[in-house]
């Protein structure tokens, strides 16, 4: 069936439309992995966003039950220049466009992605429309006007309190729309695991038992979860804390930096960044669309990682309490595992 891309800026693509066959509208972004696509569909740091990859050919090792980040797909719709109907891998469950049935969502074909994120990379990220129907200039304002992604992290976040037994270090996770990968990691180096909902007193959390507090991934603006950031505020100083992507930025924010964001924002598994306190460079995996400012952070806050292609921070420290985060992320290998590490670098900060 036809569709159309109906970008916020005017701009029109024709291609096909596959998957669950229903009008989507939200940001539109693109991804730079040539592999990993049900990873990104499955990332709830994606909710809120239709992804363009920019790797021609998707599908075509098909889907497996092993490798999802959540338990459904994130994204609001999936935009290729081809899919793989013949999916051949051994690991293989689902193809690609019964999988976007399964979770209706919307999937869209045959543009030329090439064009659409060379738009995106000098115009910025925009709102867009995938539909199958002609719609009224009226009426594309009014879906623009009427889209937004301010309670992404409530939307993704636990419900409820999760426990994961193990033989370490005790560690509570706020968790803003944590993937599955951050939890095996923390729990391949022995750790016990609580979870909490995003919106969790610090109250709770110090009175938990916890050896320290992992602030998770997640989508969405850091400033439009204020509260999140005032009870982190008051865990400074009073126990150990790592993060991750959103959880980087919340943190930067209690501890009264600030954080912007990025024109088309930082997407795929092939960013190099440098730790500054090694001179180590590594080929990280990245999602985000916010950024910490390296100006806006205090005396007592120093910058560890800064990426290699904008200059923009990649990781932070205290220099007196046990506090250490990263934009980047560590749990996932896009072929080199130059981060690995950073898990046994965050259980050195809490036992230090």
């Amino acid at each position: 069936m036809k569709a159309k891309l109906i970008l916020e800026n005017g701009e029109v693509f024709e291609g096909k439309a596959f998957g669950h066959l229903k009008e989507t509208i939200g940001e539109v972004v693109f991804n730079t992995s040539m592999t990993g696509y049900q990873e990104v569909l499955t990332d709830p740091s994606y909710y809120g966003q239709i992804v363009t990859m920019t790797y021609p050919l998707i599908g075509n090792y098909g889907i497996n039950l092993d490798d999802l980040e959540s338990d459904s797909i994130k994204v609001k719709g999936f935009i290729v220049r081809e899919k793989c109907d013949m999916p051949n891998n051994w690991r293989c469950e689902f193809e690609l466009e019964n999988y976007l049935k399964e979770h209706k969502v919307m999937g869209m074909e045959g543009i030329d992605t090439r064009a659409l994120t060379k738009i995106i990379r000098n115009q910025g990220t925009m709102k867009g429309i995938i539909t199958v129907r002609d719609l009224t200039p009226s009426q594309i304002e009014s879906k623009f006007k009427a889209f937004h992604n301010t309670q992404a992290v409530e939307s993704v976040t636990t419900k409820e309190i999760i426990k994961h037994e193990g033989e370490g270090l005790h560690i509570g996770i706020m968790d803003f729309g944590i993937k599955n990968d951050i939890i095996k990691a923390f729990k391949d180096k022995g750790c016990k695991l609580t979870v909490f909902p995003a919106f969790t007193k610090a109250d709770e959390l110090l009175n938990s038992d916890l050896d320290a507090v992992f602030l998770s991934n997640g989508p969405g603006d850091p400033k439009d979860i204020e509260s999140v950031r005032e009870e982190i505020k008051k865990l400074i100083g009073q126990i150990p804390i790592t993060g991750i992507c959103l959880g980087h930025q919340l943190l930067a924010l209690a501890l009264e930096g600030d954080t912007e964001k990025l024109k088309f924002g930082h997407r795929g598994g092939n960013h190099p960044v440098k730790n500054l306190l090694t001179n180590h460079i590594m080929i990280t995996s990245q999602n985000h669309g916010y950024v910490v400012r390296s100006e806006s952070l205090p005396e007592d806050v120093e910058v560890t990682h800064i990426n290699l292609n904008d200059g923009s921070v990649e990781g932070l420290r205290h220099k007196k309490y046990p506090i250490y985060s990263v934009q980047f992320h560590p749990e996932a290998g896009p072929g080199p595992t130059d981060t690995a590490p950073i898990f046994d670098e965050f259980i050195d900060v809490i036992k230090k």
